[in-house]
C-alpha cells in the first residue's frame, strides 16, 4: 500500500514542493488548509487533481485530530506558520498562537490519536538571531531577535520535549533561508527578482530596499524539502541544520539579479528606512555537515543558479501578464 502523508501549509512554497516530491515517490498526499473566502492555491493548481485537501486549523486541535483519525498517515509534515518575520512585530500574539502553541496542538493530536506517526517540524535559522558562533550548527545556542524567532524556538523545543517525553518520532529541520520562484512577494528575494523583472520590462523605475549588508545563507526550496523527507526516513529521530554553508549579502543578491538581467543595479536601487527591522539579524550561515554525513543530503542549486532561476521566472510571468495583481502570490 502507498504511504500516506499529511502536510500543513501545503499552499505555501515549501508545501507545494514537498507535495510534488511525495507524489513522485508514490505517496497519497493530504493537505490541510484553513477555510478562507479567497483560496490561495496558485502554487498547487497543477497537482490539485492528485492530492486531497482537508479543512483544519493550527488554532483548533480538534480539527487536526479529525484529519489524523480519517487519513491515518505514516508521516506528518508541519510546515504551516506565520512565516513573514517583519509581520511578527505587528501580530506577536497571533504569531505565537500559530508557531508555538500550534505546534503543541499538532504534537498532542498525534500523541492522542496515533503516536506511531512520524512528525516533521519546520524550525528556522531565525532562532539563532544574534548569533553566538559562525557558522551555526545544531548545538549553537539560540538568541532570537523577533517574535517570529521566539515562537519558532518554542516550537523547536516542544518538539524535542515530546520526542523525549513520549518517544514520538518527532524531528525538527533548522532550515536556513530557502527560496524559489514560488516565494511570496513580501520576501526580499522575490522582491528583488520581481523588481528587476519589472524594471527590465519598463513596468517600474526603481527598487526600494532596507539593509543591504544583512547576510543570509540562501538555498533552493526544492532541495530543502528533500531534506525534510530524508529526516523522516532515518532509524533514529534527530534534528538537522539544512543550509548551503555559504552566505551572501542582500547587496550581492541585488548585484546578481540585476547582472542576470543586463542592468546596472546602482541606477535603480534606493534604500528606504521603512524596510529596516526593529532588531536586525545581521549574519546567518549554517553548517550542513551533519545533514551531509547522516542524511547524505547536499544542495543541487547554487546561489547564482537560484537567483537566475527566480529572475527568469519573474520575467516570464510578467511578460505574459504585466498587469497581474501581484498580491495573489503571497
Amino acid at each position: 500500500m502507498a504511504k500516506r502523508a499529511v502536510i500543513t501549509g501545503i499552499t505555501g512554497q515549501d508545501g507545494s514542493y514537498l507535495a510534488e516530491l511525495l507524489l513522485e515517490k508514490g505517496y497519497e498526499v493530504t493537505g490541510i488548509v484553513r477555510r478562507s473566502s479567497a483560496p490561495n492555491f496558485w502554487r498547487i493548481e497543477h497537482i490539485l487533481d492528485r492530492i486531497t485537501l482537508r479543512p483544519a486549523d493550527l488554532l483548533d486541535q480538534l480539527s487536526i485530530m479529525r484529519v489524523i483519525q480519517d487519513v491515518r498517515p505514516q508521516e506528518f509534515y508541519n510546515l504551516a506558520a506565520m512565516s513573514f518575520v517583519p509581520a511578527s512585530w505587528d501580530q506577536p500574539m497571533l504569531t505565537g498562537e500559530f508557531n508555538a502553541q500550534g505546534v503543541t496542538r499538532v504534537l498532542e493530536a498525534i500523541r492522542q490519536v496515533d503516536p506511531s506517526i512520524r512528525i516533521y517540524q519546520a524550525s528556522s535559522s531565525e532562532m539563532y538571531g544574534r548569533v553566538r558562533e559562525v557558522p551555526q550548527t545544531e548545538l549553537t545556542p539560540f538568541y532570537p531577535r523577533s517574535p517570529y524567532g521566539v515562537s519558532k524556538v518554542f516550537g523547536h523545543y516542544i518538539t524535542v520535549n515530546y520526542r523525549e517525553s513520549y518517544n514520538l518520532f518527532a524531528v525538527s529541520g533548522i532550515l536556513f533561508n530557502h527560496e524559489s520562484p514560488r516565494r511570496g512577494l513580501e520576501f526580499v528575494t522575490r522582491k528583488v527578482t520581481q523588481g528587476v523583472a519589472r524594471i527590465k520590462l519598463g513596468l517600474a523605475h526603481d527598487l526600494a530596499l532596507g539593509n543591504l549588508e544583512a547576510s543570509r545563507d540562501w538555498g533552493f526550496a526544492g532541495d530543502y524539502v528533500r531534506a525534510m523527507w530524508l529526516m523522516l526516513q532515518q532509524d533514529v529521530a534527530d534534528d538537522f541544520v539544512i543550509a548551503t554553508g555559504v552566505a551572501h549579502t542582500v547587496k550581492q543578491l541585488v548585484e546578481a539579479a540585476f547582472e542576470h538581467a543586463g542592468l546596472d543595479w546602482q541606477k535603480y536601487v534606493r534604500q528606504d528606512p521603512a524596510f529596516l527591522r526593529p532588531a536586525e539579524v545581521d549574519l546567518l550561515i549554517g553548517d550542513p555537515a551533519k545533514a551531509k554525513s547522516k542524511l547524505g543530503w547536499t544542495p543541487s542549486v547554487d546561489f547564482k543558479g537560484l537567483v537566475s532561476m527566480m529572475v527568469d521566472a519573474d520575467l516570464a510571468r510578467l511578460s505574459r501578464s504585466p498587469h497581474a495583481d501581484a498580491r495573489i502570490e503571497r
